[in-house]
C-alpha cells in the first residue's frame, strides 16, 4: 500500500520499542528493571483518583469547551498566580489532550510548511516528527556540558537562517535535566524577539526540580511567549492524557479554532479530576514524590559514575540522568540492547534524542524506587564486566 511520503522522515520512538520489549520479557517471567521510559511509578495522587470516580458516577463524560472547561482553566491560572506571582487570563490558558496535543495545536497555529524552529540535540525526539508532519523541520542545534545542554542566545543568533521562524527550548530538559535559569531565558527571548521570532517553552517538567529555587515560569518574562505544560509527570497523571498551553491572548480565537478542528475537546473525565490536583491535600503527596525523586538522583548519580558512566553535568530536575559511556563500551544501542537481553534492565540509547555524540550517550531514568536503582546498579555492573 502506497503511504504518504511524510513517513519517512519520521523515525521510531526508540524508548517505546525498548519497553514493549522489555513488557514482552516480563510475560516471559523475567524481572525486568524498567529505567528506560520517563513515567513515575507513584501511583496518580489519591485525591485525584477519587474525583474522578465520583465524577464519572455523576455522569460528566460529555464533551467540553474545545478550550477546557473554564473551572479547569480558572484553577490553572489561580495556581500561576500563587505558585509564581505571575497573573494570566484564563482567556490565554488552553487545556488539551496531553502536552503532545498542546504542541501539535501551537506548531500549526505559529510554523508554516518549510520553516524551522531551533531545538537543542540532545533533546524530546517527537518534537521533530512534529514539525516534519506539519512539514517543517527541526534545526537541531548540538549543545553539550558547556552551554549546560541548553540553547543559549550565541546560538540563537549563530543557528537562526531565513527559514527559522522561532525556538523550542525544554526547562526541566529531556534527556538532561538541565534547567535554563530566569537570566538565561531573558537572553534568549531578547534573540528571538529582535529576530522577529516565536519562543516557546516546554515546561512540563516544572516541579520535578532537585531545588525548589529552579522551580519558575518563563511567563513571567513576557506576554508573547508560548508555554506547553502537562499533568502528566509532577502531577502523576501520564495515562490521563492531559495537559496545557498558555499563550498570547491575540493568539486565542484562531487556537481555539484549531483545537475545534483537530481534536473536539480534552477527555472530559480527565479534566473534571485534574480540578483536585491543585488541592491541598494532592500537593502535600506530590511534595512528598518530589522529595523521593531527589533522594533517588542523590543515589544513582554517583553510583553511576563508580561504574565509568561520564556524567559532567548533576541533572538539575526531570528524572534522568543522561551520561557518557564507560570507555570499554563502544556503542549505547548494542549495549541497551545486552544490557536487557542478559541482565533485564532497560536504558534508552542516546541515540533517540539526537544525533550529537549520540552513538555514546545513554539516558536512566531514576523514576523507580531505590530497591529498584540498587539492583539495577548491580546488574549493570556484572554488564560491565
Amino acid at each position: 500500500m502506497l503511504l504518504a511520503r511524510r513517513l519517512e522522515e519520521i523515525e521510531p520512538f526508540k524508548v517505546m520499542e525498548l519497553m514493549a520489549r522489555a513488557n514482552e520479557l516480563s510475560t516471559l517471567g523475567h524481572d525486568v528493571i524498567h529505567l528506560e521510559v520517563g513515567e513515575p511509578d507513584f501511583a496518580t495522587p489519591q485525591p485525584i483518583v477519587d474525583e474522578a470516580k465520583r465524577v464519572l458516577s455523576g455522569g460528566m463524560t460529555k464533551y467540553t469547551d474545545a478550550r477546557g472547561t473554564p473551572e479547569l482553566r480558572k484553577a490553572i491560572s489561580l495556581y500561576y498566580a500563587k505558585r509564581f506571582n505571575v497573573d494570566i487570563e484564563t482567556d490565554r490558558i488552553f487545556v488539551t489532550a496531553g502536552a503532545s496535543g498542546g504542541l501539535l495545536l501551537l506548531i500549526g497555529l505559529l510554523v508554516n510548511s518549510g520553516e524551522n524552529l531551533l531545538l537543542a540535540d540532545p533533546g524530546y525526539p517527537c518534537n521533530r516528527n512534529f514539525l516534519s508532519n506539519y512539514e517543517a523541520e527541526g534545526r537541531l542545534v548540538p549543545v553539550s556540558p558547556d552551554d549546560n545542554y541548553q540553547l543559549t542566545a550565541k546560538l540563537v543568533t549563530t543557528w537562526w537562517n531565513e527559514q527559522t521562524r522561532g525556538v523550542l527550548v525544554a526547562s526541566p530538559s529531556n534527556p538532561t535535566g538541565s534547567v535554563l535559569s530566569v537570566k538565561e531565558l531573558h537572553e534568549i527571548y531578547a534573540s528571538v524577539k529582535a529576530r522577529d521570532g516565536v519562543l516557546l517553552v516546554d515546561e512540563i517538567y516544572q516541579g520535578v526540580s532537585e531545588k525548589q529555587t529552579n522551580v519558575h515560569t518563563a511567563l513571567g518574562i513576557g506576554d508573547d511567549l508560548f508555554v506547553i505544560n502537562s499533568f502528566s509527570k509532577f502531577f502523576g497523571m501520564t495515562g490521563w492524557r492531559l495537559g496545557w498551553v498558555v499563550v498570547p491572548k491575540e493568539c486565542s480565537p484562531d487556537l481555539e479554532k484549531l483545537a475545534q478542528n483537530l481534536f473536539i475537546c480534552p477527555s472530559a473525565i480527565a479534566q473534571h479530576a485534574a480540578l483536585s490536583a491543585f488541592s491541598e491535600s494532592a500537593m502535600k503527596i506530590l511534595e512528598q514524590q518530589r522529595v523521593e525523586f531527589s533522594q533517588r538522583r542523590k543515589f544513582l548519580v554517583p553510583a553511576l559514575r563508580e561504574l565509568g558512566f561520564k556524567i559532567p553535568k548533576d541533572p538539575e530536575g526531570a528524572f534522568y540522568v543522561y551520561c557518557g559511556l564507560p570507555d570499554e563500551v563502544e556503542d549505547a544501542e548494542d549495549f541497551c540492547a545486552r544490557l536487557l537481553e542478559t541482565e533485564f534492565v532497560a536504558i534508552t540509547p542516546g541515540t533517540d534524542f539526537g544525533f550529537h555524540q549520540a552513538e555514546r550517550k545513554v539516558r536512566i531514568s531514576f523514576a523507580r524506587n531505590l530497591d529498584q536503582l540498587e539492583e539495577a546498579v548491580t546488574r549493570i555492573a556484572r554488564a560491565l564486566r
